[in-house]
């Protein structure tokens, strides 16, 4: 997780420092320039994205052709299987080496090796540029223009820092220098080929993939942590942390984990469980409503939305993120995905077995401007990197052929989210973690209980009525406050067109 920015133009030093400034939280730690007839290409990082204290290669060039950098911010779940093919060796900077690589031998082609990746990323080889962003848009990019130069930056404010005229960098897409944008890669409008579908199989194959995609991205070189809610994905990801973590420094070693609740929220509490079932050092953090009105604006600078449950989800996001780098963590591990890749949200219950799989990737089109914020600013601002094992190509392919009626499971009146995910750590974690009911974070935590009830004070029905007649996009008293907020650090403009809404308040 690192920030990047790029101008190809006429720009100028001055520009760029003005854009890194924006974001200098995502990489207080190494940051360089590269300069290159008509580009500047800015990056920093930080410590746990596997740099070097030395700013002179960065942004990284390449060891065979100086005039080929790069600009990169991402996770590369494949890199051993691709740097054993490739011959890259391990080290510093050793995803930005093996992407130059692949730039070298397929040119635009390299973006078939990356279907366990997310990224973003500009490269330049002294004459093309060609930038792209991976399918789900989980790795955040936008790009301005101002005159006849082209801006390209991890965050919206960071364009802003130079023009008003900014756009989100839409996923699955690649642009080349003269702003053509190409789709390289989109969800499928079908299930995928059916096979064989037996329940224990499954269940033997789903462990076996999130484990090697654990392996693949935490190696607890830094600091690491577990952001742990007591829901099934977060479980899981910190059940696998606390066994890697015993594994390499001894049984009584114990990772630390975060727990954050509005007082004694049921996430609190099944935390807890959690905790104790996986000898956690558990940690938690208790708000109350002054606490989260507090950081709101803040929240919403950085996350850079006025979507009500990810506004929600996010101060809470924020606050444990915050308390987990106090306590030293540089590395945060997180459920996020296993409610998109498993159909975990409870409007899906009503969706019929036979729309579950559209319904599905509309929930996943979802990410690249809503819930992916969450998951790379509320931790990058606090200069924590996030891995999240369950966003994984191999593990979404696998799930993507699941028969509808495993993930959303008939039993009774209702249906059981996520059923499969669950058959498949029954018996590793506790049964009320297990078949405890989906949350959201921001319900989970109490934070959903507590803000729209706040707002609805805040305003009268007839200020909300002529929000809404000037911007439609407006639906509450609470989003009204946000839209505010929002508005007050980005515009109307351009910027607003950027923030994608969920399909419920």
């Amino acid at each position: 997780m690192s920030g990047l920015a790029v101008a190809f133009g006429d720009s100028n030093l001055n520009e760029i420092d003005s854009i890194m400034q924006k974001i200098a939280h995502r990489g207080p730690y190494v940051s360089g320039t590269y300069e290159n007839g008509r580009i500047i290409m800015a990056q920093n990082y930080l410590e746990a994205d596997g740099t070097t204290a030395d700013g002179s290669n960065v942004p990284v060039r390449s060891s065979s052709n100086p005039d080929l950098a790069i600009c990169y911010d991402g996770q590369i779940g494949n890199w051993p299987e691709l740097a054993r093919r490739y011959g890259i060796p391990d080290g510093a900077y050793k995803e930005e080496r093996l992407l130059l690589a692949l730039y070298e031998k397929h040119g635009r082609e390299m973006l078939r090796h990356l279907s366990d990746a997310i990224f973003a990323f500009v490269i330049y080889d002294g004459k093309d540029l060609f930038a792209a962003r991976d399918l789900l848009g989980i790795k955040t990019l936008f790009y301005g223009r101002k005159d006849d130069t082209l801006y390209l930056a991890s965050e919206l404010k960071a364009i802003l820092a130079v023009t008003d005229e900014v756009y989100e960098f839409p996923n699955g897409h690649y642009m080349d220098q003269s702003g053509q944008f190409t789709r390289f890669v989109e969800l499928p409008q079908s299930p995928p080929k059916p096979w064989n579908y037996d329940v224990k199989k499954m269940t033997v194959d789903i462990r076996e993939i999130i484990e090697c995609s654990f392996r693949n991205r935490i190696d607890f070189s830094v600091p690491t942590g577990g952001l742990l809610s007591g829901g099934m994905d977060s479980s899981v990801i910190n059940y696998l942390g606390s066994k890697a973590y015993k594994e390499k420094y001894g049984q009584a070693a114990r990772l630390k984990t975060f727990a954050l609740g509005v007082g004694e929220s049921s996430d609190i509490l099944s935390a807890r469980i959690m905790a104790e079932q996986i000898d956690s050092e558990h940690h938690e953090f208790l708000v109350d409503l002054e606490q989260i009105l507090d950081v709101l604006p803040e929240v919403i600078y950085y996350l850079e939305s006025f979507d009500p449950s990810l506004v929600r989800s996010a101060a809470s996001n924020y606050l444990i993120s915050r308390y987990a780098r106090h306590q030293g963590i540089q590395i945060l591990l997180s459920g996020e995905g296993g409610d998109e890749i498993f159909c975990g949200y409870k409007y899906l219950e009503h969706c019929p077995t036979d729309e579950l799989f559209a319904k599905q990737m509309e929930c996943i089109g979802f990410l690249h401007n809503n819930a992916s914020l969450r998951l790379d600013r509320m931790n990058m601002c606090n200069s924590v990197r996030v891995v999240a094992p369950l966003i994984s190509g191999e593990l979404l392919q696998y799930a993507m052929a699941i028969p509808p009626q495993y993930k959303q499971k008939p039993e009774g009146s209702g249906k059981v989210e996520k059923w499969i995910f669950r058959k498949a750590y029954e018996k590793l974690l506790p049964e009320s973690i297990v078949w405890r009911g989906k949350q959201e974070f921001s319900q989970g935590s109490g934070s959903a209980g507590v803000l729209p009830a706040h707002f609805e004070k805040q305003f009268s029905d007839q200020e909300l009525t002529e929000a809404e007649d000037r911007y439609p996009i407006i639906r509450s008293k609470e989003e009204l406050y946000y839209f505010k907020v929002f508005t007050g650090h980005f515009g109307t403009d351009h910027a607003v067109a950027t923030v994608g809404q969920w399909i419920s308040l």
